[in-house]
């Protein structure tokens, strides 16, 4: 065991080591063909290495693309206990210990956005599922038919609106204004207009832009109308622990609940998602379902997650939140964050002096949104350089190039060198 273990070991550690360096894109990366059914530890190894080499690399400091993911070592650690001690917490008398821990992360998540006393929440495998019980307990709230987003928000609302039984004609898509906000003065009609309203979902960072919409507005006139409101802020929400996060963000601890992902904002690896429900019984009423053979589980006092989720067989994932802020504190993540921020109004004002590019938003958070006429060609020029990966987005009928940083190993240097390659690429 301690030998495979040092084995894998310094598999992780000579990867980890390499990133600053490693392409940000090696998608022709050799692999070894004949590791299949080998015995040899090295062989299989040398084959998994390999095999991670041939990939997009979120893990960089060049993945700029979508909303990079950072994948923190210490969190990874986490990951390989779990497994290995393998204990089950969706139900709380078997591990009543790690469940206490899942709950602390929780709360701790909770109270970032002043959530009162009687809020819950489950950890998810990612905002998708987030957003899936978000509007399952919605509709347990409020029993209503319609359900408004923004023209802006992420297609897992829609797609996750689908699964709970809503059809297309349920969902009323709301225009954005010229910042891309959900536009309020169309939302109060559209809502006037209908017969029964339950649901309006907002986007606190969208994943075109970073738009956020106008939390505090939102909040006065979903409680006018006797709405439920649900915060998307599975990328913008972690900067909450910032200042100037928490000021942007003014308005979503009114939410009746909030979707975040900590595979993005705290530099996890992906499968890392979360809801927090500011009444956590009306969570547990809409997840909770009869089972006589668990009759001979006592009552710990802590929640049982199987009546909080639509997963029984699940990881114990608050593991990987608990050790990362055990071991380095909930100000180096907010520390992080603002050098994102920083980084991101960085490339914005060179973007801008460069004269090359158009610069319709100034960033929210931290992806930097431009165009260019001749945009796809750049965005290959500068891929081809496998130094930086952006990606693009089409907003209102144009091609849009995009800047998102967000990977904690993305420093200065490597958002410079992005800036450099696309004005050498505009220039041509």
């Amino acid at each position: 065991m301690r030998a495979l273990g040092d084995d894998v070991l310094d598999l992780v550690v000579d990867f980890i080591e390499q990133r600053p360096t490693a392409p940000a894109t090696d998608l022709d990366h050799p692999v070894p063909t004949d590791a299949a059914g080998a015995a040899d530890t090295a062989d299989v190894l040398d084959f998994i290495g390999h095999a991670a080499q041939r990939a997009v690399d979120p893990a960089g400091p060049g993945y700029l693309a979508f909303i990079p993911g950072g994948g923190l070592y210490t969190a990874a650690l986490a990951d390989f206990i779990t497994a290995a001690v393998n204990r089950y917490t969706t139900v709380a008398a078997l591990a009543p210990a790690f469940v206490q821990i899942e709950a602390d992360v929780i709360r701790w998540i909770a109270d970032l956005f002043d959530f009162p006393p009687t809020a819950q929440g489950i950890l998810t495998t990612g905002g998708s599922l987030a957003n899936f019980s978000a509007i399952v307990t919605a509709k347990e709230a409020r029993h209503g038919k319609t359900i408004y987003v923004s023209d802006q928000a992420h297609h897992s609302v829609t797609k996750a609106a689908a699964l709970a039984g809503y059809p297309a004609n349920a969902i009323r898509v709301i225009p954005s204004d010229a910042e891309l906000r959900i536009d309020l003065d169309a939302l109060d009609a559209a809502v006037e207009e209908d017969s029964d309203p339950f649901l309006v979902v907002a986007s606190a960072g969208t994943t075109n832009t970073g738009a956020i919409d106008a939390l505090d507005d939102l909040a006065t006139l979903a409680h006018n109308h006797n709405l439920w409101l649900h915060v998307d802020a599975a990328y913008g929400g972690f900067f909450q622990l910032t200042e100037r996060g928490r000021h942007k963000l003014r308005g979503i601890e009114r939410a009746d609940s909030i979707t975040l992902d900590p595979h993005k904002g705290m530099f996890l690896p992906y499968g890392s998602g979360c809801l927090v429900v500011r009444d956590g019984a009306v969570l547990r009423q809409a997840h909770t379902a009869g089972a006589e053979y668990l009759q001979d589980l006592p009552d710990v006092g802590l929640p049982n997650y199987a009546e909080y989720s639509p997963e029984l067989s699940r990881a114990f994932r608050g593991l990987r939140i608990w050790l990362p802020l055990q071991l380095h504190g909930a100000q180096a993540f907010a520390d992080a964050l603002d050098e994102k921020l920083d980084l991101a109004g960085h490339a914005y004002d060179r973007l801008q002096q460069s004269h090359d590019f158009e610069l319709p938003w100034e960033p929210e958070l931290s992806v930097v949104a431009f165009h260019h006429p001749d945009g796809p060609r750049i965005l290959d020029e500068v891929n081809a350089s496998r130094h930086v990966f952006l990606s693009s987005t089409t907003i209102r009928g144009r091609h849009t190039l995009r800047i998102a940083v967000l990977s904690h190993r993305t420093h200065l240097d490597r958002v410079d060198e992005a800036v450099d390659l696309l004005e050498k690429a505009a220039r041509q």
